[in-house]
């Protein structure tokens, strides 16, 4: 990983540091773009006109581009009268979500505002976002098209209106609670106070951050104000079947982030193995194998199974630390390991505590299935101390803007 450069030391200042990227101001607006050069210099010429001068801000663009989307926020950034940086990163480290937690951390003032650089998020409602924070004396605004006076009339066609009527419904009805007060938790366009924040505490992927954010740091106070989802300025959606599964893999991520809830997905997740088991069993004795090593080799399609689906929905963010043939060969090992000790400890529960061969039975899968959930997270997903992910390379250019109007 390089050491990020200030733009004051990349012109030659040596009085300009680093720390000024995060002077304290009202706002900090923070932009996190990919292949948005059409649309920089309208947001910034939107956002000049719409954020009154009495309103302190600085303008935090964190950048995964391929193109020159970082030259023309530079060039751009001449023109305007409050300060402007850019922030781009080599390593797109967690998508749109993890640029705007870069952001985050570096941010100094009291209230963040996130917004995407398309223009389908009004510049002109920055200044009410803050203010309804200010008048309702809340932690988290969302700028929200489901509430009277909003609308999402930005979203092409029929089949995107549904797939982001359906991401909503679903997400409440998994976190009725943490987002009770938040009618549109896809919305990509909020406000939340610094103090609110942990950015330590965010694992995002892809780039649902509001719902991350709601799940994860819990505001306890939150508002709401209406807003017209625009048509994009200029380029293209970001919006595909790929970013539509990372959703689905965040939200399984966030639904087991607790011991129990993981651990009541490891169980379900166990049961979905019998079915490659019994298929592999079927397969291999019509195919001439004797039984009871059918039993055996089929008894690993079923671990193969389930180790996929447990690094897909449970561990995706736990698997940097080991190499992958590490994780199959510990998880086949406890999972095999599981078989030989039910036996004995059945007999165990028969033999020493009287118990009846059922209720043994059950008992002994109960305490293996504990004890393998329990191996599993300290023996396969445990991250080792002291070890960091790959952040990426990251820039940052700070172009002080003209003194505010």
């Amino acid at each position: 990983m390089t050491t990020p450069r200030t733009g004051a030391e990349e012109l030659g200042d040596p009085e300009l540091g680093a720390a000024q990227l995060a002077e304290p101001g009202a706002v900090t607006i923070i932009v996190p773009t990919f292949n948005e050069a059409g649309n920089i210099r309208e947001l910034l010429h939107q956002l000049t006109e719409s954020v009154p001068s009495r309103l302190p801000c600085e303008v935090l663009f964190v950048d995964d581009s391929t193109d020159d989307t970082p030259e023309v926020i530079r060039d751009a950034a001449r023109d305007c009268p409050f300060p402007v940086a850019v922030l781009h990163r080599e390593t797109p480290v967690g998508g749109l979500g993890g640029a705007v937690v870069e952001g985050m951390k570096r941010a100094g003032s009291d209230w963040i505002v996130v917004m995407d650089g398309d223009l389908q998020h009004p510049p002109a409602l920055v200044p009410e976002l803050v203010g309804a924070g200010e008048r309702a004396g809340a932690d988290l605004v969302v700028a929200s098209r489901y509430i009277r006076g909003g609308s999402r009339e930005g979203l092409a066609g029929g089949y995107r209106i549904a797939v982001s009527r359906g991401a909503t419904w679903l997400t409440k009805a998994l976190f009725p609670r943490r987002l009770r007060g938040i009618s549109d938790p896809m919305s990509g366009f909020f406000a939340i106070r610094r103090s609110a924040v942990t950015a330590e505490t965010l694992k995002p992927l892809g780039y649902k951050i509001l719902l991350e954010l709601a799940v994860r740091c819990r505001p306890e106070t939150v508002a709401e104000v209406p807003f017209v989802f625009q048509e994009r300025f200029a380029g293209e959606s970001k919006s595909t079947a790929k970013e539509g599964l990372r959703f689905l893999s965040h939200l399984a991520a966030l639904r087991t982030s607790s011991p129990v809830a993981r651990m009541v997905a490891f169980g379900l997740i166990g049961l979905t193995g019998f079915l490659p088991n019994l298929l592999g069993l079927h397969l291999l004795v019509a195919a001439g194998m004797h039984y009871l090593p059918a039993e055996i080799v089929a008894n690993q399609f079923g671990v193969l199974w389930n180790f996929v689906l447990i690094e897909v929905l449970l561990f995706r963010d736990r698997r940097g630390h080991r190499h992958w043939a590490d994780r199959v060969g510990r998880f086949a090992v406890l999972a095999n390991a599981d078989l030989l000790l039910r036996i004995p400890l059945i007999a165990v529960f028969v033999g020493r505590l009287g118990l009846a061969v059922l209720p043994a039975t059950t008992l002994a899968l109960l305490t293996t299935f504990v004890l393998r959930f329990a191996a599993t997270e300290a023996l396969v997903y445990l991250p080792r101390k002291g070890r960091e992910s790959g952040a990426g390379a990251t820039r940052t250019t700070r172009s002080a803007g003209s003194a505010r109007r």
